[in-house]
């Protein structure tokens, strides 16, 4: 550690960080203030907290070389995985899900930092497996690496947080280089499979009428007989493809095991996700399908971005945060409180923020030699940029509502906390990028 490389640090990526959080806690100040007046939420204090501590993390990481946890990656990711364990079988029920270490008044939530040290072991395995001449056990090798902790974050069940470590695998194994098939197959997969998720309540409320066919997908049946079949269809192409060395056989191996990963992760899906949970990937496409249930949060938050204008109503002028329409507006829908009180003018320059945030962090990743350093940047702008597209795009009404914070804004310690030491590990990867 050298106190002279805090001249080093990229001082535009960590003022911008820094004006995100005192935004966060003076809105949600604001929100803790109701229609009279009486100010009934201290959360803004304990906001305060974590945010000089998150300054002080941000500080210390970039002052410590960042490549010493490149041989602790494995015992971090080990450490949060038996942590994510933990919580799954004894933690705390907050909002539905069992996703919180609770310690009295304290609470910690694991799975903030399991993002964390997913992109430091990810990271660590894609620099150490470049010369592997097995790509498509080094792309299996780092689904696996995502998926686990991905998985026990979806049994607590949370989808929001469960959905982040989808772009930490698309742009880290991207950048690392690897083939494009393989990547756009795991794209293929997704959007297919949340395709099938929604489709059977997609034609009952929004279509109001019943396929055959839709009906079929949603049954048991069906689904043993398709996934037998198209396992059938691969090992016969597969076969084919070995002896005559045909491209078609290939990309119907391709499509047939595209389609069968596909149903098999609608149909888990179906089982393990709530009802709600469903419901809010389909009410963005029509608020009014449900307007006082799940389409409640987003008709409350576009009524209240709307209403800012071009300069908005004033701090602690807001009407719909005030009379308590908007639901966990300090957490899910700060931004909705920020563009109702700070109006056009004030939503564009948080955009203008972030955006300096993601090029700055794109100017680290490019500028470091340091393979480490470049998928690491990589995974930190990557989960950055997908709290920021999903939680603005979900208050505007474009987006599903899946309980994805605004980092750096939102309320919560957890996840402020770890979206600060992404941005000391990125200072760090910076203030060295020109050592070997």
């Amino acid at each position: 550690m050298r106190l002279k490389d805090i001249t080093e640090i990229d001082f535009p990526l960590l003022i911008a960080s820094i004006v995100l959080t005192v935004f966060g806690i003076l809105f949600i100040y604001s929100s803790g203030i109701t229609s009279t007046g009486e100010l009934v939420s201290d959360e803004y204090i304990k906001q305060i907290v974590w945010g000089s501590s998150g300054l002080l993390l941000v500080l210390f990481l970039a002052l410590i070389d960042y490549r010493r946890i490149y041989h602790l990656s494995r015992y971090l990711y080990l450490g949060t995985l038996a942590l994510l364990v933990y919580t799954c079988v004894a933690g705390r029920y907050v909002g539905g899900a069992r996703a919180w270490i609770g310690i009295g008044g304290f609470g910690v939530q694991p799975s903030e930092f399991a993002k964390l040290t997913t992109i430091i072991f990810l990271a660590q395995y894609l620099d150490s497996s470049k010369r592997a001449k097995n790509e498509p056990a080094r792309f299996i090798l780092s689904c696996m690496i995502v998926f686990v902790p991905m998985a026990l974050i979806l049994l607590q069940p949370d989808f929001g947080t469960s959905l982040v470590f989808i772009p930490i695998l698309l742009s880290m194994t991207f950048v690392a280089g690897i083939a494009t098939r393989y990547i756009v197959f795991m794209v293929l997969c997704i959007a297919l499979s949340g395709i099938l998720l929604v489709l059977p309540l997609w034609q009952e409320f929004i279509l109001n009428t019943n396929f055959a066919l839709v009906d079929m997908l949603a049954g048991r049946t069906f689904f043993l007989l398709a996934v037998l079949l198209l396992t059938l269809i691969f090992v016969l192409a597969f076969i084919g493809f070995l002896t005559s060395k045909k491209k078609y056989f290939y990309w119907i191996d391709y499509g047939s095991s595209v389609t069968a990963i596909s149903l098999c992760l609608s149909f888990l899906g179906r089982k393990v996700l709530k009802d709600y949970q469903i419901m809010r990937l389909l009410v963005f496409l029509d608020p009014n399908i449900d307007p006082r249930g799940s389409g409640w949060h987003i008709i409350q938050s576009m009524t209240a971005i709307g209403s800012g204008g071009l300069y908005g109503k004033g701090f602690k002028q807001g009407t719909q945060s005030h009379y308590r329409f908007l639901p966990q507006q300090s957490t899910d829908f700060i931004f909705s409180i920020f563009a109702e009180e700070a109006g056009l003018v004030g939503g564009i320059f948080v955009f203008v923020l972030f955006l300096l945030i993601f090029f700055r962090l794109t100017r680290i990743l490019k500028s470091t030699s340091d393979p480490f350093g470049i998928y690491l940047t990589t995974g930190v702008c990557s989960v950055y940029f997908f709290h920021f597209i999903i939680n603005v795009g979900m208050t505007m009404g474009i987006m599903p509502i899946t309980g994805i914070p605004l980092l750096f804004m939102s309320y919560g310690g957890s996840a402020l906390l770890s979206a600060m030491a992404g941005i000391g590990l990125c200072l760090s990867v910076y203030v060295r990028r020109f050592q070997h």
